[in-house]
């Protein structure tokens, strides 16, 4: 029922009222202003806030477009002005203090204004916007105009000021560059001037650059051609070569920071690098200040001052680092002394003087969420009543609904809670720390029972919110990580708080809800609600998941506990859901009840009243509004903050729904927002601002409750278990020690026996998880290994492709058998197709410049009769034959022709003469023929390498097959000696490289199991083969008795061995005769065997010596051949050396020709600008001078007219006695004294620019104050004695007159002077571009003859023989009695005298050679204008003899002839567009008289088918009655003659009807076709009137051509 009531009262009381902003709170985040002496301002979010600085009032001013962009003040006209941050911004310009809105300006920006700034005195306003414009303007604000504006490209500027001495001077800075812009005026035409400031380097010293498009002190070259600028050698032709500068000639200058102007028009820029600059206003002259250092210097810490504000002061200016120091520099001349002025804590970001010069303004970066400040402010009028840090980063904050305090979260993780019984002096009473995760949500419920905290790793702590509980730590629940909103319902009618949290799921793109109850008795019983650990029971608090099918970004519980209200994230709609009644488990997916759409965007938030029938919404657009609950339709809303700040943060509403409170993102701006009908009024209570820090440390280290928690519950459960554990324990030890014995025993055992080491692992899911992440690391090792190979193989093959594969000769060398001789083919790539192509057309173009100069020579000598006719009559063959044989041997000589490639048989018969390249073409082509002969040469000297290398395969073949009858030999011989063996070396076969052997291999190679099991098998074969080959009886005997052969060999005569007889172990006496025998025939046989044996041996030896010396003989003869190529070699080299030498001078040749014809580009374009910019100066001095003669004739006429005043005085005044016009014409010339207003002594000494210029608006009062005091001068006080009141009412409006025209006078003086120098400012601009055009004529014309000198003189290749002087033997010196001893250094002083002489002698001949070409080239001139000479007097006699028409000496007599003939062709224009124009309107005449006789026609033509249709009617109907009575006729044929008659009688009629019908028709017919005849005629009369018109107008257009062609002269040959 109180729901209910509240329902009803609620909209009531809401209805009609909508939401205003009572005061805005906000640091500012720009540069603070002053708009008077008292008052400054600065933006903040959408608002621009006032604060008077000696009351403490703020005033506050919205701006409608959403947040405030650049602003700027002016303090003489006290008004603001800044700019929105829409597309297409608008500057505002309000006054101060009535924030009225003076005007609003628009201009062509499209994205935003970056710099505002306005003039000092005058009505002008500078903006500059960055991308993409890059425009400066300057308006005239009071009439909302621009008077111009200028773009810069590229150019980002940081600072803008005007001259406070000089309005129309303007400083532009940037951390690069700083420039001023100069802004002229002639009469209402403005127009900016701008020069850049040369900056120095970074050390403070000045590079002195050169010119770069008329560069003059570059060095000739009398040898390779001219010398030209880097930008030409670039190829740059464009605006880029102007300012073009190499990498090399790049320095960094200085970068500047901040700068300010001084009363003598000059400028104090402060630089990056620590120096001080001053430039002059004028001249832009750069002066580097020089530090002057004290006896005591600053700190080591602040040696080094870079400026980051600057303002000006008497006799220096006061400067600000980052390091929260400012400094004032007294400077004197051109040097200055720093001086400690003030120490801040925090780095100073701007500071700025009042306009009296009394206050400093100091704006800092200090931040207050860092130190954790917590401030109480009054809600009434925004004043800060106290405050409180807690010096850590705090996050959220949350007000108890039950009591006078309040809950912090800080990042820490830890919640503060704060009472606020005493209002002045806030005091922290409690400190919670929950956990180490920072905090991100606090909320308390609406009767203030629980305190629910949620941090980032995704727990919900409750916290009783009483403090006389000592806020109690109920417990936690474990929820989603990303919390986004948590939301509470409690109502005096339950006795249960019901918890709603939001997270988000990302990687579903959907959101969780997780619902949980908490009874008010929960503090009581907390104990049975959580386990040891703090965790609560799920089924204790009834906790329930819930998820959504789409992502939201806010969601609240409404109070009636059945509904959620949700704010989706991706579409603008609000959706309410209605939750199950029945209990359910797992998740349950809620589907929207009812969706509405939003008119905000972006992700926002929801909040529910206090009453709960009220629905907040707030956005990134930055509009809040509030809902009726039950329809969700908006009844209030208001645009607090804006979508450039991101929009609303968070919103807090009060108890009662009166006061609302919003924050902004990222504008820093805190709202007030208040029922506008409400009249909410509060004491304020006393305030000190100047409260005592409280500083809050805490020595003990602490430990987060939940940490608490579980280390209460692990000290419980190890007091409970403790039997247990200490049992388990001695289980464990007793069978680790069972295990390890069994392990020992197993050692023992035999390998058969053994178990692996594993299997005495008790934990086998332990054992495969480490075996798995084993496996995954090896794998893992193997993949990295596997990819790190893959990279190499994948290196190595680009590598081969591109130095192996895509040749297609290989790179090879040969080396001697005996010396150290190494020779190199030519590696070669295969020719492109692309390369093919170009070789057969300058090949074609050669043959066909060949045939076309034989096809001359032919018909100069058939016309000479030179030629013999029988030559016509050869065959074909022999022609061609000699043809080729006059070009084979028609080459120039070596030394002429610049190599030696004719001893390699290449045909260079189609190279050009070296001294005939003098086109682009030609030297193109000479390249590519080049370029063939080259290759030409290296194929010539491969193919003689293939050759040298295939002898060398065959000499190698051949000494293997003479080794293996040497090895033989040596091995009879049983010789120790080393058999050579040529092999081929890498180098010789660099195939081999590619390919990697074994036993290049070091690593162990992994056999896999299988071939393991292979190898094992292959040797149980073998060793199986062993023992059956042991088995043979046979084989065994044969091997033991004759070597296992059957017979002996010439060869084993060496190891041929005589058996000796049993009996010769026994003595000599005991031998038998016929053992004696057999002794003696042993021994001869002994004898002969080694007889036999000797003389094999020493054929062997001979055979031997004969092998080596054929190897010797034939590699030395190899040796021989390598050598001579080798030679070969190396003037193939020498051949491709000198090929490429004049390949490279003739590409040098096109480069340095590119360079000239880029020069020559350069040079035109950059004349085409100059002239397009003369054209323009040119019609800005004649419009110029035209205003100046205008506003001089009105300036004349003004004069005259005041002297008239002056002449007619006594005229008017004639009627009165003459004393007394004496007197009224003293009073006529005199003139008041205007006292100017004298500022106090004080304010003069301390405000350095003093007394700034006068400008329009000052010559405005001037001249008010100035009738003001004529007003006096009018009195009926001042009237002479005896006048007529009439006469002076009279005098006094004469004097009046008089007066403001002599003011008009002096200010169309001042502006006719003006004007004046604004003129003479576009005439020398002219006379610079003039000068510059001129210029550049010149550098052509001398770029043209450079040019032409370089084509005619070329450099060609000249082959000299080199060798030694040989002295005839009666020349040397064999004593040196009478010789002295020199230094040598004597001799190559005397030697290198001798070639500097010998290069001045070269260079004099270049010179005379150059003197003489310029005395031919003069002669000939001479010759060319002799000849013009003649010409110009045959032309001379000509025009004296031409015939002169009357047209033509009215051409010459009428001195304006050009102006008549132009008046007679307007004339005839005129007439020609006046018989246009009234044959245009005769033809529209036509064409409505035809559309007319056309509807006509078409109204006949609907007639006559009427008629048509109802005489078809008509004759229907009379056949009808002719059918009738024939039937009629039928029937009553009996009847006779009376019948007959009575027919007779009865057919008239019928037939008459008929002729009626078809007279009608034919009348109708000739109708229309009468009308459609004179229709044709009339057609065709307009015809023939408009050709008549058309020849007319042709004949006159003839005419006018032929007047036209009067005016140009013809000279008819007589």
């Amino acid at each position: 029922m109180a729901q209910g009531r509240e329902r009803d009262e609620g909209p009531h009381s809401a209805g009609g009222a909508s939401l205003s902003v009572r005061w805005v709170q906000g640091f500012p985040k720009q540069n603070v202003h002053f708009v008077n002496d008292n008052t400054i301002c600065y933006p903040c979010g959408n608002y621009v806030i006032f604060i008077n600085i000696e009351t403490k009032k703020k005033t506050v001013l919205q701006c409608s477009n959403g947040i405030v962009g650049v602003m700027a003040t002016n303090i003489r006209c006290e008004v603001v002005a800044f700019s929105d941050r829409k597309l297409k911004p608008l500057i505002y310009i309000y006054s101060f203090p009535g924030l009225t809105r003076r005007t609003k300006l628009k201009g062509n920006i499209l994205l935003d204004y970056t710099l505002l700034s306005f003039s000092y005195c005058g009505t002008y306003l500078a903006s500059y916007s960055s991308l993409p414009e890059f425009e400066l303007a300057l308006w005239n604000w009071e009439s909302s105009i621009i008077l111009c504006r200028k773009s810069q490209p590229g150019m980002d500027v940081n600072q803008m000021s005007f001259n406070p001495m000089n309005w129309r001077q303007l400083c532009l800075s940037s951390p690069s560059t700083v420039s001023v812009w100069t802004i002229e005026r002639s009469n209402q035409e403005h127009c900016f001037r701008a020069r850049s400031v040369k900056l120095p380097l970074e050390d403070g010293s000045f590079f002195n650059e050169t010119d770069v498009v008329f560069p003059q002190s570059l060095p000739k070259d009398l040898i390779y051609g001219p010398v030209l600028p880097l930008s030409s050698i670039a190829g740059l032709v464009g605006e880029e070569a102007e300012t073009f500068r190499p990498k090399d000639d790049l320095y960094p200058l200085l970068h500047p920071t901040m700068h300010c102007w001084t009363p003598t028009s000059d400028l104090y820029i402060g630089c990056e690098e620590g120096h001080l600059l001053m430039i002059n206003g004028n001249t832009l002259q750069v002066t580097v200040l020089n530090k002057i250092e004290e006896e005591s210097p600053l700190e080591d810490r602040r040696n080094f001052i870079s400026p980051v504000t600057l303002v000006y002061q008497k006799e220096g200016v006061l400067a600000s680092g980052i390091d929260g120091f400012v400094y004032s520099f007294i400077i004197k001349d051109r040097s200055y002394m720093i001086e400690d002025f003030l120490e801040i804590e925090r780095p100073v970001e701007h500071m700025a003087f009042s306009p009296n010069y009394t206050m400093l303004l100091i704006q800092t970066d200090k931040t207050l969420t860092h130190s954790g400040e917590i401030c109480v402010w009054w809600l009434e009028d925004c004043a800060c009543v106290s405050k409180i840090y807690l010096n850590t980063l705090a996050m959220v904050l949350a007000c108890c609904p039950s009591s006078l305090s309040a809950a912090v979260g800080t990042e820490d993780g830890s919640v503060y809670f704060i009472s606020v019984y005493d209002k002045e002096s806030p005091q922290v009473v409690h400190k919670a720390f929950l956990s180490e995760s920072s905090v991100q949500h606090v909320v308390y419920d609406q009767q203030g029972i629980f305190l629910l905290v949620g941090t980032s790793e995704g727990k919900v702590f409750i916290i009783n919110a009483n403090s006389s509980s000592s806020f109690q730590i109920i417990g936690f629940t474990e929820v989603a990580k990303d919390i986004l909103q948590i939301s509470t319902v409690s109502l005096l009618e339950t006795d249960i708080v019901k918890v709603m949290v939001l997270s988000s799921l990302p990687e579903a793109g959907r959101s969780r809800l997780e619902m949980f109850t908490l009874p008010t008795l929960l503090p009581q019983v907390s104990t049975t609600f959580a386990d040891e650990r703090g965790r609560l029971k799920d089924e204790i608090i009834h906790k329930y998941l819930y998820e959504l099918e789409h992502a939201l970004s806010s969601a609240v519980l409404g109070f009636q506990s059945n509904q959620i209200y949700g704010f989706c994230s991706q579409v603008p709609y609000i959706c309410s859901y209605l939750l199950p009644e029945e209990e359910h488990t797992g998740i349950y997916i809620l589907k929207p009840y009812k969706k509405v759409q939003s008119r905000q965007y972006g992700p926002g938030l929801l909040y529910l009243s206090s009453h709960g029938l009220w629905l907040i919404t707030i956005a990134k657009c930055g509009i809040l509004c509030i809902r009726d609950v039950y329809t969700l339709e908006t009844f209030a809303w208001c645009r607090s903050h804006s979508h450039q700040g991101h929009g609303i943060q968070s919103m807090r509403i009060s108890m009662d729904g009166q006061n609302i409170l919003v924050n902004g993102r990222d504008d820093g701006t805190l709202v007030y927002l208040k029922w506008k009908y409400v009249q909410y009024s509060k004491q304020k209570a006393s305030t000190d601002l100047s409260q005592d820090e409280l500083v809050l440390t805490d020595v003990k280290k602490e430990i987060p409750w939940i940490q608490q928690k579980s280390q209460e519950a692990i000290k419980k459960e190890v007091n409970l278990f403790s039997k247990k554990r200490k049992e388990i324990k001695q289980g464990i030890k007793s069978l680790s020690k069972t295990i390890l014995n069994m392990m020992e025993e197993n050692d023992k055992l035999e390998n058969i026996a053994k178990l692996d080491q594993q299997e005495f692992g008790l934990d086998l899911e332990e054992l495969e998880r480490l075996h798995d992440e084993s496996q995954e690391e090896v794998a893992k090792i193997i993949k990295d290994v596997e990819m790190h190979n893959l990279a190499k193989s994948y290196l190595a093959e680009l590598i081969k492709e591109e130095c192996w594969n895509s040749m297609a000769v290989k790179g090879q060398a040969l080396k001697c058998f005996h010396i150290p001789c190494v020779v190199e083919n030519f590696p070669m790539k295969a020719r492109t197709v692309e390369e093919l192509k170009e070789l057969e057309r300058v090949l074609q173009q050669k043959k066909i410049e060949a045939e076309c100069l034989k096809l001359r020579k032919e018909i100069v000598e058939a016309q000479s009769g030179v030629k013999l006719i029988k030559q016509r009559h050869e065959e074909d063959d022999e022609e061609e034959e000699e043809e080729d044989k006059t070009v084979k041997y028609s080459n120039l000589p070596n030394y002429l022709l610049g190599s030696l490639s004719t001893d390699f048989g290449v045909d260079t018969s189609l190279l050009s003469s070296q001294l005939e390249l003098h086109s682009r073409e030609e030297k193109i082509n000479q390249i590519i023929l080049l370029k063939d002969i080259i290759y030409k040469v290296k194929t010539v000297f491969n193919n003689e390498f293939d050759a040298a290398y295939k002898q060398k395969e065959f000499e190698i073949a051949r000494v293997k097959e003479r080794n293996v009858r040497i090895r033989e030999i040596i091995l009879d011989l049983e010789l120790e000696e080393a058999v050579w063996q040529p092999e081929f070396e890498d180098c010789e076969k660099p195939e081999r490289m590619l390919v990697v052997q074994d036993e290049e291999i070091t690593a162990h190679k992994h056999i896999k199991p299988w071939h393991k099991a292979k190898e094992l098998m292959v040797n149980h074969e073998k060793e199986h083969w062993l023992l059956i080959q042991d088995a043979s009886t046979r084989l065994r005997a044969l091997m033991d008795m004759m070597g296992g052969v059957l017979e002996v060999k010439k060869e084993d005569i060496l190891r041929m061995v005589i058996p000796q007889p049993a009996f010769m172990a026994k003595p000599d006496a005991v031998w038998t005769e016929e053992e004696r025998k057999q002794f003696k025939d042993y021994e001869k046989k002994v004898k002969e065997l080694n007889e036999e044996r000797d003389k094999y041996r020493k054929s062997l030896e001979a055979e031997l010596k004969k092998l080596q010396n054929s190897i010797q003989e034939s590699t030395q003869a190899f040796d021989e051949h390598l050598k001579r190529l080798f030679e070969r070699r190396v003037k193939a080299e020498m051949v491709t050396n000198q090929e490429e030498l004049k390949i490279s001078n003739l590409a040098f040749s096109l480069l340095l020709d590119e360079e000239l014809s880029s020069r020559e580009k350069f040079l035109n374009n950059y004349l085409t600008r100059k002239q397009h910019e003369k054209s323009q100066t040119s019609e800005a001095v004649r419009k110029s001078r035209e205003d100046l003669d205008v506003y001089k004739e009105h300036y004349d006429n003004l004069l005259a007219e005041d002297k008239v005043m002056d002449r007619s005085f006594k005229k008017e005044f004639s009627e009165i006695p003459g004393h007394q016009v004496d007197i009224l014409y003293k009073l006529f010339k005199r003139r008041p004294r205007i006292s100017k207003q004298k500022t106090h002594s004080e304010t003069t000494s301390v405000v350095p620019f003093g007394e700034l210029p006068g400008s329009g608006k000052l010559n405005k009062d001037a001249f008010a104050q100035l009738m003001k005091a004529m007003d006096e001068l009018d009195n009926i006080s001042n009237m002479p004695e005896g006048l007529d009141p009439l006469v002076w009412n009279h005098f006094c409006m004469t004097r009046r007159a008089k007066v403001e025209n002599e003011q008009k006078v002096k200010q169309k003086a001042a502006d006719l002077l003006e004007m004046a120098t604004f003129l003479q400012k576009r005439v020398e601009e002219e006379e610079k571009v003039q000068q510059e055009i001129e210029r550049v004529f010149h550098e052509l014309i001398l770029l043209q003859e450079e040019k032409v000198r370089f084509q005619l003189n070329l450099t060609i290749q000249i082959l000299l023989k080199q060798g030694q002087v040989e002295l005839e033997n009666f020349q040397l010196v064999l004593e040196y009695s009478d010789a002295i001893l020199i230094n040598k250094n004597i001799i190559e002083d005397l030697n290198s005298v001798i070639r500097t002489q010998g290069q001045k002698k070269v260079a004099s001949m270049m010179e005379s050679k150059d003197v003489h070409k310029r005395i031919l080239q003069i002669e000939w001139e001479h010759k060319k204008m002799e000849m013009e000479r003649e010409d110009l007097n045959q032309k001379a006699w000509d025009i004296q003899m031409l015939f002169f028409s009357r047209d033509r000496q009215k051409y010459l007599n009428e001195p304006n002839y050009e102006a008549l003939i132009s008046i007679q062709i307007g004339i005839m224009e005129q007439t020609i567009a006046v018989l246009d124009k009234t044959h245009k309107k005769n033809v529209e005449n036509c064409k409505k008289l035809l559309k007319k006789l056309g509807k006509f026609s078409n109204q006949k033509d609907i007639a006559n088918y009427a008629l048509s249709c109802n005489l078809r009617e008509e004759l229907v109907a009379v056949s009808e009655r002719k059918d009738i009575c024939n039937a009629m006729e039928s029937r009553f044929c009996h009847v006779g003659q009376a019948g007959l008659e009575l027919l007779s009688s009865s057919d008239p009629p019928t037939s008459a009807n008929q002729t009626a019908g078809i007279t009608g028709s034919k009348l109708t017919c000739e109708k229309i076709v009468k009308e459609r005849y004179e229709n044709m005629m009339q057609q065709q009369k307009l015809t023939n009137i408009s050709k008549q018109q058309a020849e007319q107008i042709s004949i006159l257009q003839t005419e006018v051509e032929r007047l036209r062609m009067k005016t140009f002269p013809a000279l008819v040959p007589m």
